[in-house]
């Protein structure tokens, strides 16, 4: 596994977009945690990813492009514009997808909903440049320890990263969860 910092992952973007198009799984500093990802219209890269975390019955998250992405790929109900004016933060919103194929089918395991995040970081920037959803879940096996440091990465997990984007110690906790999918929101906190 390669450790880069920001400014080595922004002056060699272009290069760190054509391996992740090609299914680099990495990790990545957020505004709550470290995120474990991938392109989220990748296949291989996601069930990689999958039986990595030992995830396989629950969906994943993304991070959006930008706002124009979530409000093409998602259906935003009424009452769901106020939590869209809170993003970038530190909310996953989930929505009823418009267009299933947006994203990946073990993104969200072939289901009618999305996660989505904006993120108040500047990762934010660099998943907007790349141009497609990234996959957002946290850096850990299932029932672990969230990463917030390099000192918290499961040595099994790091075995199957390529790459991780380091910046010190977070000092967040994992994301607000948002149900938009109905008119019946919920919020679920972490």
């Amino acid at each position: 596994m390669r450790t880069i910092t920001k400014d080595e992952l922004l002056i060699n973007k272009f290069s760190f977009f054509k391996t992740i198009k090609d299914g680099t799984l990495f990790i990545y500093p957020t505004d709550t945690i470290y995120g474990i990802g991938c392109d989220a219209t990748n296949e291989g890269a996601v069930e990689k990813l999958r039986a990595l975390k030992e995830q396989k019955d629950r969906p994943f998250s993304v991070i959006a492009p930008d706002l124009a992405w979530i409000e093409d790929n998602c259906t935003i109900i009424d009452g769901s514009e106020d939590w869209l004016k809170k993003l970038p933060g530190p909310f996953t919103l989930i929505f009823q997808l418009k267009k299933p194929g947006c994203v990946a089918k073990a993104v969200n395991l072939g289901g009618k909903t999305l996660g989505v995040r904006l993120l108040d970081h500047w990762i934010q920037e660099f998943v907007k440049e790349y141009g497609r959803p990234i996959v957002t879940t946290s850096a850990n096996k299932v029932g672990k320890i969230f990463m917030t440091s390099s000192e918290d990465l499961d040595p099994d997990l790091a075995q199957g990263i390529s790459l991780l984007v380091y910046e010190g110690e977070k000092e967040g906790s994992a994301s607000n969860i948002v149900d938009l999918s109905t008119t019946k929101h919920k919020v679920k906190e972490r």
